[in-house]
């Protein structure tokens, strides 16, 4: 008998914020959706909005009200011009922020594209005991936020914590 629990699978809906990207061009998106269920979560929803705040805003409130979705993924949208809004359309939805994972998300990056990393505004939060995650829209900042912090939380089994422990408790007053 193994001291590990058994994998729980989870709903993850992704989230592609772009005016350009299309459905045959959506390469963050689609490397995202691999990613998850490689390693063996559910891709619940896709979808592709253009970077508008109200659009992202309504897309991830449909997600955050289904009890089926577990988790939001976006990508794109995150940077400092004129049109990215993706933050800014998410954090009032957030119940709560996860500090940390904008923080971290950004010294990982470091590793791969020094200090261009600083235009970066990823984060994560709560919302309805939905986990969400805003990322940037290049392959490379959805992998490295996939393979070095999201998949590891993602997984009930990474000790001493994870968020999927935590899911329980959420909707807690």
């Amino acid at each position: 008998m193994s001291d590990k629990p058994e994998f729980k699978a989870l709903n993850i809906a992704v989230l592609t914020v772009s005016d350009s990207r299309t459905e045959a061009d959506d390469k963050s998106g689609h490397l995202l959706v691999s990613l998850l269920e490689e390693t063996g979560h559910r891709c619940a929803d896709k979808a592709i909005v253009k970077d508008d705040k109200y659009q992202i805003r309504a897309r991830i409130s449909d997600w955050i009200a289904n009890a089926e979705i577990d988790v939001v993924l976006s990508t794109g949208g995150t940077g400092v011009t004129g049109r990215d809004g993706t933050p800014e359309a998410v954090s009032p939805l957030l119940d709560k922020e996860i500090e940390g994972f904008g923080e971290m998300f950004r010294v990982l990056s470091y590793e791969d594209i020094k200090t261009s990393t600083l235009q970066s505004r990823a984060l994560a939060g709560v919302a309805n005991a939905t986990y969400i995650f805003v990322l940037p829209g290049s392959p490379g900042a959805c992998k490295t936020a996939w393979t070095k912090l999201i998949s590891e939380q993602l997984d009930n089994r990474t000790r001493p914590c994870n968020l999927v422990m935590l899911m329980p408790r959420l909707l807690e007053q």
